[in-house]
């Protein structure tokens, strides 16, 4: 039986995983794997008797192939494990521009809140401002209008304008 009638995978393109071209070779790796140890040992326990016991050439043959396929795993799981690293790189980056977007956002309605509230506090001071000079001007006119009261009633009046009862 085929690996590929063993494994029946969904690839699913976004999310983090092997690429259905690296499946199919996995897949048709084990294929042949199963094939390669079938024959093998077939052909070890046919022609000695024994399925551990191998020849100088077969046993080499193997080492060899161990070997290479150690290096095509080691280089399958790099390969991998590069691309899982890229895909998290990319998210980290796509998470860094969220949050770059949404701080910017923040900075600009804060700006704008600042601005609002100077504007404000512009008025309120102008308006502090007329209300003094406003202040300014009646204390004078009352201190006036007290002379005068005193004046008409023969008192003498102090220095804030209020008149001077003390006389009597």
């Amino acid at each position: 039986m085929f690996a590929t009638e063993l494994f029946d995978i969904p690839v699913r393109t976004n999310e983090p995983g092997f690429t259905a071209h690296e499946l199919h070779e996995l897949l048709s790796f084990l294929d042949s794997t199963d094939q390669y140890d079938h024959q093998a040992a077939t052909t070890t326990t046919t022609t000695t008797g024994s399925p551990n016991s191998n020849s100088g050439s077969e046993g080499s043959d193997r080492s060899v192939y161990n070997v290479d396929e150690r290096k095509r795993r080691r280089m399958v799981s790099n390969r991998e494990s590069a691309r899982r690293s890229r895909w998290r790189k990319k998210r980290h980056l796509e998470k860094l521009t969220e949050q770059a977007n949404r701080l910017n956002l923040e900075n600009q309605e804060l700006k704008y809140a600042l601005g609002s509230t100077l504007s404000q506090c512009n008025v309120v001071w102008k308006a502090n401002q007329r209300l003094r000079s406003e202040s300014i001007v009646l204390r004078g006119r009352l201190t006036g209008l007290c002379r005068t009261l005193a004046a008409m009633h023969g008192h003498a009046v102090n220095y804030n304008g209020a008149p001077n009862y003390s006389d009597r």
